[in-house]
């Protein structure tokens, strides 16, 4: 079964022995150059229309090349599409596709293949996570001819582009979907510059080099095929071992370094710290509204004001992360500086005095009671990221405050289960994303139940994200999610707390490592190695 799609690679790899050239293009490689790189979870499943890890990505954003590509400044150029244009009411994408493109097995990539794989992401069988979200009100599409393809919509949605520059939303080969079926996650076939060799849960996943790779104009910094000949995928779960297979040289690139580790590599001739910036949700407490005491708007407000965030990322991320100050990533595209402005630092009189507006008086015992009860939080804290960490000096801060921070550890089940029975005041949650519709997903009325965790239903609020989801202009959706970012922090639905900063580690025989934009995502294309890492 699995020489069937080699066999074309086969040919490929002796015809250009036989001619003793390589492709065009192509700067020589050393042979035998690999690379082992660190990934720190390991998903129940890979396959991109279907799963939702953002861990999937760091290998198969290399696997798959998408239809447009985001650039580092959030430009969208062409990729497998040469280009695209939107009908005037936002409904109808038409893409023209790159001709004389072929997937791994090599079957031609063409608009019958696009619209295979966005079939397969649509249909309800298939059983997709995050890929048909990213289609929004997707209502199909058709083939106009060979290397044209038209995408209908049920009503406009500007983030289409960014979706499609996802590798949730690549185009796979549609005879390796139909010969793999379930399997798929095991043999997935792109067009992208790696291909996919061998893939064991918990253990391993393979990447070798695509030799008859042609990248697209305009995309990566080096010319030709990539240096490293093969890329094998660890999976370094365990924060504590990071650090030590780097030293080790039992991997190349790690990411997560913990940052009392991160210290330590600034400091070795073996290692180099790549501090990576990624876009999207912040690291927050999303305070519940519905939930007493944080229902008043006062208490809410006084927790985000006697909140010290600067102390409590400097003292949990040391000087790697920014402090965070809304619902959006000082790096995001959509990010607005307006909201700077409404809880530049901590002000704990003026939180005390908020508590006192409200009718919390300070009892003798340290902690804050009305009509003889305690002023006394439910955290629902789950283990990753440092977020125990976090919520614990936040307990101690808010001590002070005479607020009473119950801390319950659990896990990410019984944090949703939580959530659904409404018995939280205080969750905490980070999640990339360059696209401000995500603010869509945790704060508009229709995500309630879902992954609005503040449970707020605004009319206005929701009106501001429907409209900046259906606008078209640039400028335009920038002011409509400025307003949206500024009514969350009026109404204090979250506390941001730090900007999320990868910190990988690299050993010093591989350079120019960058990521996309997205900073989750290495581009392996354009890393170089000095000689061979091993």
């Amino acid at each position: 079964m699995e020489r069937g799609w080699r066999t074309p690679l086969l040919l490929v790899v002796l015809a250009l022995a036989a001619v003793g050239c390589a492709a065009p293009g192509t700067s020589p490689s050393p042979a035998g150059s690999r690379l082992v790189y660190g990934l720190t979870l390991a998903p129940s499943g890979i396959d991109p229309h279907i799963d939702v890890s953002s861990e999937l990505g760091i290998p198969l954003s290399s696997v798959y090349d998408t239809l447009v590509y985001r650039s580092e400044e959030g430009e969208f150029l062409p990729m497998l599409a040469e280009s695209w244009d939107v009908s005037e009411d936002g409904t109808v994408y038409t893409f023209r596709l790159r001709r004389g493109i072929r997937f791994h097995d090599g079957t031609d990539f063409d608009a019958a293949a696009v619209k295979r794989t966005l079939d397969r992401v649509a249909d309800p069988n298939t059983g997709s996570r995050k890929a048909v979200v990213l289609l929004g009100p997707y209502e199909g599409c058709r083939v106009l001819d060979q290397y044209t393809l038209a995408v209908y919509l049920r009503e406009p949605f500007a983030p289409l582009l960014d979706s499609f520059s996802q590798v949730y939303l690549a185009p796979a080969s549609p005879a390796a979907l139909d010969r793999w079926g379930d399997e798929y996650q095991f043999h997935q076939v792109g067009t992208g510059p790696y291909m996919m060799r061998d893939y064991a849960p918990n253990d391993h996943l393979t990447l070798v080099r695509n030799p008859a790779y042609v990248p697209p104009p305009g995309i990566f910094r080096h010319e030709g095929l990539p240096e490293a000949g093969e890329v094998e995928f660890r999976f370094l779960v365990e924060p504590a071992i990071r650090l030590l297979a780097l030293e080790a040289g039992d991997a190349d690139v790690v990411g997560e370094i913990p940052p009392q580790d991160a210290a330590r590599i600034e400091t070795s001739e073996d290692l180099y710290l790549v501090p990576t910036r990624i876009p999207g949700l912040p690291l927050v407490g999303f305070l519940n509204t519905t939930a007493f005491p944080t229902d008043d708007l006062d208490v809410r407000r006084a927790l985000v004001l006697g909140a010290d965030r600067t102390q409590l990322v400097r003292t949990v991320f040391g000087d790697y992360s920014p402090v965070a100050v809304g619902p959006l990533s000082h790096n995001h595209t959509h990010y607005s500086s307006a909201v700077e402005a409404l809880y530049p630092e901590a002000d704990v009189q003026q939180a005390a005095a908020l508590l006192e507006e409200a009718g919390w008086t300070m009892a003798d015992d340290g902690l804050r009671y009305r009509d003889g009860q305690p002023l006394q939080l439910q955290a629902y804290v789950m283990t990753w990221g440092l977020v125990p960490e976090v919520a614990e000096l936040l307990q101690a801060q808010w001590r002070a405050l005479g607020v009473d921070l119950v801390l319950n550890e659990v896990t990410f089940t019984a944090a949703l289960a939580a959530v659904a029975e409404n018995r939280h005041n205080l969750i905490f949650w980070s999640e990339p994303g360059t696209d401000g519709d995500l603010l869509r997903s945790f704060f508009h009325t229709e995500s309630i139940g879902v992954r609005n965790w503040s449970r707020v239903s605004s009319p206005e609020l929701d009106a501001l994200l429907d409209q900046a989801r259906a606008e078209g202009d640039p400028q335009r959706r920038a002011e409509l999610y400025g307003r949206a970012q500024t009514l969350i922090m009026e109404e204090a639905l979250i506390l941001p707390i730090r900007d999320y900063v990868n910190l990988n580690g690299v050993r010093r025989c591989v350079s120019d490592l960058r990521f996309d934009s997205r900073g989750w995502f290495p581009v392996l294309h354009d890393l170089r190695l000095s000689g061979s890492c091993r």
